[in-house]
């Protein structure tokens, strides 16, 4: 059978060490290069995501030289494995300057086995993730709902609810707060439905001034308001065949709402200043972050239209509720955004994932997003840290029922490092510090497996 076991190579001249390597770090498929050209031949066969480097290395073990010569092919060759390099005790420049060429950590020689370890433990877990995203965002590029990196179940439910919507031509009203990826969702639905290959046209209501809005939705004729120098169509017959999106349809004013009900209904429409009624033929997908039946109960959207608009709703997650997609979002982000600014390099220390996990997200993507670029941007070293981010987590709310509070968290807790390890449950178990039939137990009780 073969080793199913995480490769880790390690760079090591000395025979003792290596002895003693394979004994202490057995849970890995350990395999060994004593010089630069080994090293170099075993990353290229084995392709192992984590290594450790002896930064002294023949012919000239006394000096790093060979040592950093090794670390710059190897980053070179898989630019994605975490290097450790271990140094002397008193060799802490040489640690810095490999931290700045691009390895992962550094670790001092002599090593405590179980210290190191767990070094090479938060390398493989780090790695790992970072291997996930790298797969779902070469998948997006061919994915209909491009853009969408989720690992949650609500929201994974949520895709299956729009790949069975988007066959059909019902009116589907998208609801959730801003920023939570109402739009990517609605083009969603236009690149699964049979209309794909025809306009997808959006237009936010709430962005365009009122006396304006009815032109651009409906279109007008040459002459018919100052200004009208040539007959424009509007958005909705320039959607005709294809998929029109209609976000913030809360922010709709009063007077607009009857004339597109009228639409709705009849499917044609009247340019501003003609008479003549024009046919179209398009999907309506509409979007809101607003709480619809508190405005009709005000009066300030109609019933008939909400129905009308209702015929399919999809209540989209805030980002808070999405267990672990922060963590994956991030590392999207920072792929991107390291890409865009000639940082490919930079990636997401520990304590920056925790801040992230920890954060109640009031802005939910949009507002991520915004948080790794400033930090893409200013963070000075190879890693973005807690403190870049510059995030602040608030006091969450107490519940006094202690079994409340434990399953909530036990749940949290299960679904967040399954998602970090791609239902891998030994991974997982692991790092929850329990055995495999104790978390086959847990995704029983919560109904996750």
């Amino acid at each position: 059978m073969a080793d199913e076991r995480p490769t880790l190579l390690m760079v090591e001249d000395d025979l003792g060490l290596q002895k003693q390597m394979r004994w202490s770090f057995d849970r890995y498929n350990v395999i060994f290069a004593d010089n630069r050209e080994a090293a170099v031949a075993q990353l290229r066969r084995h392709e192992p995501l984590v290594a450790t480097l002896d930064l002294g290395l023949p012919p000239d073990p006394d000096t790093p030289n060979e040592g950093f010569k090794t670390l710059e092919e190897i980053l070179a060759l898989a630019p994605a494995t975490k290097v450790i390099a271990l140094t002397g005790q008193n060799d802490r420049s040489n640690a810095l300057r490999a931290i700045g060429m691009g390895a992962y950590d550094f670790f001092a020689k002599p090593f405590e086995p179980d210290v190191l370890g767990l070094v090479i433990d938060r390398a493989f877990r780090l790695a790992d993730l970072e291997q996930e995203n790298r797969r779902l965002s070469e998948s997006v590029s061919t994915s209909p709902l491009s853009g969408l990196l989720t690992r949650d179940p609500g929201m994974l439910k949520i895709c299956r609810q729009i790949e069975r919507l988007a066959p059909t031509n019902a009116t589907v009203l998208l609801l959730g707060e801003s920023g939570t990826g109402k739009e990517v969702l609605a083009r969603g639905l236009h690149q699964l439905s049979p209309r794909h290959d025809k306009r997808f046209v959006a237009i936010n209501c709430a962005a365009i001034p009122d006396t304006l809005l009815e032109a651009e939705l409906f279109g007008y004729e040459k002459g018919a308001f100052t200004g009208a120098a040539k007959t424009t169509p509007g958005k909705i017959e320039t959607a005709d065949a294809g998929t029109l999106f209609l976000d913030e349809i809360g922010d709709l004013p009063h007077p607009l709402q009857a004339k597109l009900l009228r639409f709705l209904q009849e499917r044609v429409i009247e340019r501003i200043g003609s008479r003549e009624e024009i046919a179209v033929d398009v999907r309506v997908v509409c979007a809101t972050h607003r709480n619809l039946r508190d405005l009709i109960r005000d009066g300030g959207f109609r019933e008939d239209l909400f129905y009308r608009l209702s015929e399919m709703v999809v209540t989209i997650p805030p980002l808070r509720d999405r267990s672990g997609d922060a963590s994956l979002l991030a590392h999207a982000f920072v792929t991107r955004f390291g890409a865009q600014n000639g940082r490919e390099k930079l990636r997401l220390r520990e304590d920056a994932l925790d801040a992230i996990g920890q954060h109640r997200w009031p802005g939910n993507i949009r507002e991520l997003e915004n948080c790794i670029k400033r930090a893409t941007i200013m963070a000075d070293g190879a890693a973005i840290t807690a403190e870049d981010l510059g995030l602040e987590t608030p006091d969450e709310a107490s519940s006094f029922n202690l079994r409340q509070v434990r399953d909530e968290a036990e749940k949290q807790a299960v679904l967040k490092v399954m998602a970090r390890v791609d239902g891998n449950i030994a991974k997982a178990a692991e790092l929850l510090g329990i055995s495999r039939p104790t978390l086959y137990d847990l995704l029983n009780r919560f109904g996750l497996r």
